[in-house]
C-alpha cells in the first residue's frame, strides 16, 4: 500500500536515491548528498515547527509500505527569494508605431523580473518510472494541496510551482542555447547545477537588465517559450486541475512555465471537508456513483503528516476506513480527518 507522509531524517539514502533518478532540469532535487542533507535537516526543522514558516520547506515522500521503498518525493517551500534572488522572465509586450509610415507593430518581450519573489512553491515532484500508474501521481502531487487546505496559515496568498521547460532529445534545451549561453559561457547542465546549489548571484552579474525581444531569437527558442519538458506535462495538468494557471511568467534558462494561483481559491480550499472516522459510517449511503469514487483523506497532525487515496467515502461528516488504512494514517476511530475527492467534479453535489 502506498501513504504520502512528512519526511524523516531516515529518508535520506532513500532520498539521494531517487534524486539519482530525475535527470536535469530540476534545480530543487540533486543527487548531492549534502545538499539534500541540509534540505532534509531544514524539512525536519519545518514539521517540527522549530524555524519561521517563511524559511519552512514542507518535504513529503511517498512509501510503499509493502517494501520500504520510497517511491516519490515532493514539497512545498514556504516562500521564495527572501534569502536569495529568485529570477524569472515576465513576458511583456512592446508597442513601435509611426503615423507617418503608417506602422504599427506589437514586439514580445522578456522582463528580468523578482515579481514572484515571496510567494509560496510547490517543487521537487517526482515519481519514479516503477510506480508511475494508476493514481499514484495524483495521489503524490494533490497531496501539498491536501496539506495547504489543513494549514493555510502556514503559506503565503500566491502559489506558484515552477514547471521544468522543454528538452530537446540529447538533453539540450533549445531556449537556452538560443540566449543564455550568449551570456552565461556555459553549458545547460553546469548552470543548472550551480542553481541548484543556491549560487545564483552570476544571474544578475551576466544577465541584461533591458527587455529582450523574443522575434531576435532562433525560432526553435522561440517556440518553446512556456513549453514543458514531456514528463512534466502530467503534472502540469494535475496543477491546472487543482486551480493554478499560466500567468506570462517563464523560467530564464529553459522558459519553462511559472503557474500561479491565490491559496484561497484552490479546489482543496473550496472543496475539502473535515470527517470524523467512524466504523458505523456505511459507504451504501452514499449511492453506487459516490462508490466509485476515489478520495484523498489526511490525517490533521503537522509533525506526522500522512495521507492515502481510498475508495471510502465521506457521507454525513463520516468516513469509515478499514484497519490497515487507519494504520496507514496513524489515526482511531473517533480522530478528525480531511477529504477530498481525487478528481475535480464537473458537477459539484448540491
Amino acid at each position: 500500500m502506498l501513504v504520502v507522509r512528512a519526511i524523516n531524517a531516515s529518508d535520506l539514502d532513500a532520498l539521494y536515491g531517487l534524486a539519482s533518478q530525475v535527470g536535469t532540469g530540476m534545480t530543487t532535487l540533486k543527487p548531492d548528498m549534502k545538499m539534500l542533507g541540509d534540505r532534509l535537516a531544514i524539512a525536519c526543522a519545518s514539521f517540527a515547527e522549530t524555524i519561521p514558516p517563511e524559511k519552512r520547506d514542507y518535504m513529503f515522500v511517498m512509501e510503499d509500505t509493502d517494501t520500504g521503498r520510497l517511491a516519490g518525493v515532493c514539497a512545498i517551500k514556504g516562500a521564495v527569494g527572501l534569502d536569495e534572488p529568485f529570477y524569472n522572465y515576465r513576458i511583456g509586450t512592446l508597442v513601435h508605431s509611426s503615423r507617418e509610415l503608417d506602422v504599427f507593430t506589437r514586439m514580445e518581450t522578456l522582463y528580468l523580473s523578482n515579481d514572484l519573489t515571496g510567494s509560496t512553491e510547490l517543487c521537487s515532484l517526482f515519481l519514479h518510472p516503477d510506480y508511475r500508474s494508476g493514481n499514484n501521481g495524483k495521489l503524490l502531487s494533490k497531496s501539498r494541496f491536501l496539506f495547504i487546505a489543513q494549514f493555510p496559515h502556514l503559506f503565503t496568498e500566491k502559489l506558484i510551482a515552477e514547471m521544468r521547460g522543454y528538452q530537446a532529445p540529447d538533453g539540450s534545451s533549445p531556449f537556452y542555447e538560443g540566449l543564455g549561453r550568449h551570456f552565461f559561457k556555459m553549458d545547460f547542465h553546469h548552470v543548472d547545477d550551480l542553481t541548484s546549489l543556491g549560487k545564483k548571484s552570476f544571474i544578475a552579474e551576466l544577465m541584461p537588465r533591458q527587455p529582450m525581444y523574443v522575434a531576435y531569437l532562433p525560432d526553435e527558442a522561440q517556440v518553446v517559450i512556456g513549453k514543458v519538458h514531456l514528463s512534466t506535462a502530467p503534472a502540469r495538468r494535475l496543477l491546472e486541475q487543482e486551480g493554478l494557471h499560466f500567468e506570462g511568467y517563464v523560467d530564464i534558462f529553459d522558459a519553462g512555465p511559472v503557474l500561479q494561483a491565490r491559496v484561497s481559491e484552490l479546489r482543496a480550499m473550496r472543496d475539502s471537508m473535515p470527517a470524523v472516522l467512524d466504523a458505523e459510517a456505511a459507504p451504501e449511503a452514499c449511492g453506487d456513483l459516490a462508490q466509485a469514487e476515489p478520495y484523498l483523506v489526511s490525517n490533521t497532525d503537522l509533525k506526522d503528516f500522512r495521507m492515502i487515496v481510498t475508495s471510502a467515502n465521506p457521507h454525513s461528516g463520516k468516513i469509515a476506513l478499514d484497519d490497515d488504512e487507519l494504520h496507514l494514517l496513524r489515526c482511531h476511530h473517533g480522530d478528525t480527518v480531511r477529504t477530498l475527492s481525487l478528481n475535480p467534479r464537473k458537477h459539484p453535489h448540491v
